[in-house]
């Protein structure tokens, strides 16, 4: 249901600019729609929400694909690109409580209240901030994963991001909205990204006027940092981006599995370039896997600089031994 909510929007974006054309929604299923008794960590497949869909897109089935930007590795097959990434939802995590602990916050919970999460990035922050609670896989959509929050005592709250409930009308489930300080999101979180075949101009010149320039820039940077850590869904990793006054500000962390051991720092620099007329070839330059044609170059470069830098002074501090050992531990 989220997906398809996601694809109207894009669609309808696409409908507002381009009124003559006519859009035709294809549905399909994915592995990772499937699998839905294993913790996707422990999956290890990287293209679990896309496979599917990339091959329907390489057979000339569809022209282009609509994902949650999260979802999206940061190296993409030969031949694909992403040619839009719409403007940011709001990226933070949400709580959202067994209606019995309505009104209460996270530090509020009983001690041992279990609370559901799929993601070892949240379970490693808050495992950190909130000791006195205990955190369990909970798999399948936003409809199952509520589903099995009200109708069962399983689980005191779950954590899910705000963008999808937000999208789904059902923001006045969000009983706490976890800052940046309880809970850095995940790489490209609350954005959604619209992926093309990478030769085909016509379509990758319509969809790049969706693109939000600030977003892109944010997600270059959060995308980058991820890429130079060799991060993935088995290993918590976890960002904040902030653009203010022509200044891109990236705070990164990685996590071990239990909290216990971290490492966050904060870097910034200027994306503040005018828009050149850059004809020719560097037209497609794909930066960690998106091709934004209408915003400067310069500033593309200088954000997935910022991420790179700022990934590599996390391993210049230890970070390869936090993730090498969060990845063990989890394959195990």
């Amino acid at each position: 249901q989220l997906a398809r909510i996601q694809t109207d929007s894009v669609v309808e974006m696409l409908r507002e600019l381009y009124p003559d054309l006519h859009f035709e929604i294809v549905a399909m299923s994915t592995t990772g729609d499937k699998i839905l008794d294993t913790a996707l960590s422990k999956i290890g497949e990287k293209s679990l929400f896309t496979k599917e869909l990339e091959n329907a897109l390489e057979r000339n089935e569809v022209d282009l694909v609509v994902h949650s930007l999260k979802d999206l590795p940061t190296s993409l097959p030969l031949g694909f690109t992403i040619g839009a990434v719409c403007k940011r939802e709001n990226p933070l995590d949400a709580v959202v409580f067994h209606p019995k602990n309505c009104g209460k916050t996270l530090s509020l919970l009983p001690e041992k209240s279990v609370i559901g999460t799929s993601s070892l990035r949240r379970a490693a922050q808050l495992k950190k901030k909130f000791p006195h609670l205990e955190f369990r896989d909970i798999r399948g959509n936003l409809n199952t994963r509520l589903k099995k929050l009200d109708e069962k005592e399983d689980f005191s709250a779950i954590i899910l991001a705000a963008a999808g409930l937000r999208r789904m009308g059902w923001e006045n489930r969000i009983g706490q909205l976890l800052s940046p300080e309880d809970c850095l999101y995940a790489v490209g979180q609350g954005a959604l990204a619209v992926e093309v075949r990478a030769k085909d101009q016509e379509i990758l010149n319509m969809v790049s006027a969706l693109h939000d320039a600030d977003t892109v820039l944010r997600c270059i940077a959060e995308r980058a940092f991820m890429k130079r850590l060799e991060g993935g869904c088995s290993v918590p990793v976890a960002v904040n981006t902030v653009l203010k006054d022509g200044q891109l500000y990236l705070t990164g962390a990685v996590y071990s599995l239990d909290g216990s051991d971290s490492l966050k720092e904060t870097m910034q620099t200027s994306v503040h370039y005018p828009q050149q007329n850059e004809d020719g070839p560097n037209d497609d330059v794909q930066r960690v896997g998106i091709t934004a044609k209408n915003v400067p170059g310069q500033a593309q470069e200088a954000a997935e600089n910022l991420g790179v830098e700022l990934a590599s002074l996390l391993l210049s501090k230890g970070a390869k031994h936090i993730l090498s050992v969060a990845r063990q531990l989890n394959d195990a």
